[in-house]
């Protein structure tokens, strides 16, 4: 048993997270306020069986290490030691590769923490910085937001910062894989940024890990220029401010996106403070991820030249396939059930007047700035003026393409009446039926539906069912606690043997044991007849899908499961009642309570599963 493990078994999760949130029972779980977002009703979830939490209102989630780093502020290996520490565990040293490594990061931040300071002392103080202080000064900074990102200045020198961290004990070798120098390809080195408004770049935690340098010389070539590529600096996983802005945009329940550094300070100076910026990039799915822990909401306001159009744009596809989405049933033309995608998240745009960026904006007209996030339009508002522009409406090519590429951005809309709101008032802009465009939107949408569930075994006979959900198990063990979150969302509970028959339920107790250790084989634990078959599914492949689609795929399976055994248990307690009835027994209110209980989660899964009536 890993050390992980050993420190999970003799901790209770449940124990280790009552120190900090205040948790009641609520069936087999435990819930409580949320310790990560402001909150009056709990959506904060401790699953004691599987050693996890989840929070459904801000979606963070993780086991007792990432409680105790989140809550605390630790490193993996320092929440390792202290939770190593409190069940008595030895934590064994790292290996030699894990420990250069963490060493190697430690230099690099305390390096990239050092050339900061020094910066900042020049912008400060340095009279060659006087042309970097009157920058800022026209730009409208003032001295409190300079001192809160640590902005600095570089001397116009190609030794000056090598030089000023040599005495400080830092090496050329260091100071180069942070980015600082540059090597010559004769041999040597020269300071990467000179004479440039130095702005650091930190991580989420508020660690500098990289700086971006702003030309003073309007000759000077390129205007922006970032530390490259190091082993604490990712660009693609690093949102500009978003230190400063995570608990903002709990707070607003919303997050700002903007193009570039003075977008993120000047809105943060003027109280906007739930803004952060991508680096120099376009949004990545990393970006989005981390923002989507803290809200649902998202306004992109991007500069309104052609450059920063196609940045959202490009955005806004980002996000339609990284964020998360709620699924919800439809029915094919067989009559079986599928699962449509609806964005899990509300995205607008801000269209900003022509040749002004959200700074700008800010400084000389804060109320038009509020007015415009106020005012800020829906994806497809802002999608289909960018295609109107795009394409000859008039001509009947013109709005074929019109349609296709608006057709997936109306199925993202959860809303239905506000989906085919938006369907006619495409329509009527076009000069289409909108009727027919619905009628599209509906077909397609069936289309993809059977798509989905050819090969997904859906509808089986009891027993196949509780095969196919044990094969999706053997395939992906890691859905279990997914599916077990979804099922506690609906108020059920997790799955659990009562939910197998005879043959499943031996199967279901086996593959916990194998998930607990691996080292076990299926002969250890199965009948020879049942092993063959375990070993026969692991030969034949299931349909190739993503992970996602079955978690969605075993999720209303086990719904399936659980109607039909509640259908069953409910006829047995009918049977039970009239029985008592008949015999004048006193446990026929027991039966009857018992067949209310069972009613009511039976309408829970009946809800789940069809939400809707079903669609012509």
């Amino acid at each position: 048993m890993s050390v992980i493990d050993l420190i999970k078994e003799r901790l209770d999760i449940a124990e280790v997270i009552g120190r900090t949130v205040q948790l009641q029972r609520a069936g087999r779980n435990l819930r409580g306020l949320c310790p990560f977002h402001s909150e009056k009703t709990p959506s904060f979830y401790v699953f004691p069986d599987s050693q996890r939490w989840q929070c459904f209102g801000c979606n963070r989630g993780g086991d007792i290490f990432t409680f105790v780093m989140e809550t605390q502020g630790l490193d993996f290996r320092t929440a390792l030691e202290e939770l190593g520490r409190q069940a008595g565990v030895e934590v064994r040293p790292l290996t030699p590769t894990q420990i250069q490594a963490g060493a190697e990061a430690e230099r690099l931040l305390a390096l990239s923490e050092a050339a900061a300071s020094y910066f900042h002392a020049l912008l400060t103080s340095a009279p060659q910085a006087a042309r970097a202080r009157e920058y800022l000064q026209r730009r409208g900074f003032k001295a409190a937001t300079l001192e809160t990102f640590q902005l600095g200045y570089s001397l116009r020198s190609w030794d000056a910062l090598r030089t000023h961290l040599l005495g400080q004990g830092f090496t050329v070798e260091d100071m180069v894989k942070a980015g600082l120098l540059v090597e010559k390809e004769e041999g040597g080195t020269y300071d990467r940024f000179r004479d440039r408004l130095i702005i650091p770049i930190r991580d989420r935690r508020g660690r500098v890990i990289a700086f971006g340098g702003r030309v003073l010389n309007p000759e000077d070539e390129p205007k922006y220029m970032n530390s490259p590529q190091s082993p604490v600096f990712d660009k693609s996983h690093v949102l500009f401010g978003l230190d400063l802005a995570s608990q903002a945009i709990r707070e607003a329940d919303a997050a700002i996106i903007v193009e570039g550094y003075m977008d993120v300070m000047i809105p943060y100076q003027e109280g906007y403070r739930n803004v952060v910026a991508p680096m120099g990039t376009a949004l990545t799915e990393a970006h989005l991820k981390q923002l989507h822990r803290l809200t649902r909401h998202f306004i992109m306001a991007l500069d309104p030249d052609a450059a920063g159009i196609h940045a959202t744009l490009r955005g806004l596809e980002t996000a339609r396939q990284s964020l998360e989405r709620e699924w919800e049933p439809v029915f094919d033309a067989r009559g079986l059930i599928g699962y449509e995608g609806r964005l899990n998240a509300d995205i607008r745009v801000v269209t900003l007047p022509d040749g002004m960026d959200p700074d700008e904006l800010l400084l000389r007209a804060p109320e038009q700035w509020k007015n415009l996030l106020a005012q800020a339009q829906p994806v497809v508002r802002f999608y289909f003026s960018q295609l109107l522009e795009q394409e000859n409406k008039d001509e009947p090519k013109g709005k074929a393409r019109i349609v296709d590429a608006m057709l997936p951005l109306l199925r993202d809309i959860s809303n239905t009446i506000e989906r085919e709101a938006y369907a006619q008032e495409i329509a009527l802009h076009l000069g289409l039926d909108a009727r027919m465009l619905l009628d599209r939107l509906h077909v397609r949408e069936r289309v993809e539906a059977v798509r989905r569930e050819q090969g997904s075994g859906d509808r089986e006979r009891p027993q196949d069912q509780e095969s196919h959900a044990l094969r999706i198990l053997l395939a992906y063990p890691e859905l279990l606690e997914r599916v077990d979150i979804e099922l506690v969302k609906l108020e059920l509970e997790p799955l659990c043997d009562e939910d197998f028959g005879a043959e499943g339920r031996m199967l279901w107790l086996a593959l916990l044991e194998l998930m607990a250790n691996p080292a076990l084989e299926w002969e250890d634990l199965l009948p020879p007849d049942l092993a063959a078959r375990v070993k026969e599914w692991a030969q034949t492949p299931l349909p190739e899908k993503t992970p996602e689609e079955w978690e969605r795929n075993l999720l209303r399976t086990v719904l399936w499961i659980r109607e039909r055994n509640l259908r069953q248990r409910n006829e047995e307690m009918r049977g039970l009642l009239l029985e008592a009835k008949a015999m004048g027994d006193s446990k026929g209110a027991e039966y009857a309570a018992t067949m209310t209980r069972l009613a009511d989660t039976l309408m829970r899964i009946q809800r789940a599963l069809w939400p809707k009536p079903l669609r012509r």
